[in-house]
């Protein structure tokens, strides 16, 4: 299934993509779709609706974040074997861990906003793990158990805040829209092999990433293990998972987001994002 939300900001509703991609609304169904709605019986549940005898969404109508509510937003840092080698840094050991501020998600359409004061605001297309009940120190072997599904994301930097000045990582990653996830949350039986999803990004129209998830340092099942051993992760987190080489970063000259800019990201899959940088 791919679940998805529309509406106005702080007003979305739930909705579903038919087999016809045709958006139908879910709220006559569910209230959201959240943290609730993601345990194994209540996708079940979806999944038994006659989907054609729901409203049709207007395609005119605003995609918002595909999940409400999340709970915190975990990233993985330098996880390709790639883009490690791009930013001249060896390769973790272990997986490198830093947060986004919740305030950060926005829909997958919605503007860029440049923070005041920046210059060198990076792009970062990412797989992202949608967590489907909580997890608390369990192995490998059980991770998949505990994923509900997956979305499209970009991991948004401000490369001076996060590492020219004091302090962790956070304050460059945790900017209003540096988070922008879906459009849908694409549950886990749609995604034969998260390990093998082609991903890019475009800027002004010319690709600059051109990746694949199989470059990962460590998958989608060590990730989750992982951070179950250090954190209680809930039903609705999200777990950004890192990004292949092709970041502005890494080019020469580096190349960073300006107002007027636009964006265009995808996952093999997991659908697109277009955004346009604004000053905030």
């Amino acid at each position: 299934m791919k679940l998805l939300r529309v509406g106005a900001i702080g007003q979305e509703r739930p909705a579903i993509l038919d087999k016809d991609q045709q958006i139908r609304d879910l709220s006559s169904v569910v209230q959201d779709i959240n943290g609730v709605l993601l345990s194994d019986q209540a996708l079940e549940r979806l999944r038994a609706i006659d989907l054609d005898s729901l409203p049709i969404v207007d395609s005119s109508e605003r995609i918002g974040p595909c999940i409400g509510e999340v709970g915190k937003v975990v990233c993985i840092g330098l996880n390709y074997s790639d883009h490690a080698a791009e930013a001249g840094m060896d390769l973790p050991t272990e997986p490198v861990l830093f947060m986004k501020a919740t305030s950060a998600i926005s829909g997958p359409n919605d503007p860029i906003q440049i923070p005041r004061g920046a210059d060198k605001t990076d792009w970062e297309v990412e797989l992202a793990i949608v967590i489907g009940k909580k997890t608390k120190y369990i192995s490998k072997d059980q991770s998949m158990d505990h994923i509900a599904g997956f979305c499209l994301a970009n991991d948004l930097s401000e490369r001076a805040f996060q590492l020219e000045r004091l302090g962790s990582w956070d304050k460059g990653k945790s900017h209003d829209s540096f988070a922008p996830i879906g459009p849908y949350l694409v549950t886990k039986d749609e995604i034969v092999d998260p390990q093998n999803l082609r991903m890019f990004t475009e800027i002004n129209g010319e690709r600059f990433q051109d990746g694949n998830t199989n470059t990962m340092v460590f998958d989608v099942k060590t990730i989750v293990a992982y951070l179950s051993q250090f954190m209680t992760l809930e039903a609705g987190d999200v777990i950004m998972t890192g990004t292949p080489p092709g970041v502005g970063m890494g080019q020469s000259p580096q190349k960073y987001l300006k107002a007027g800019d636009r964006v265009r990201i995808g996952i093999e899959g997991l659908g697109e994002q277009a955004q346009l940088c604004i000053d905030a």
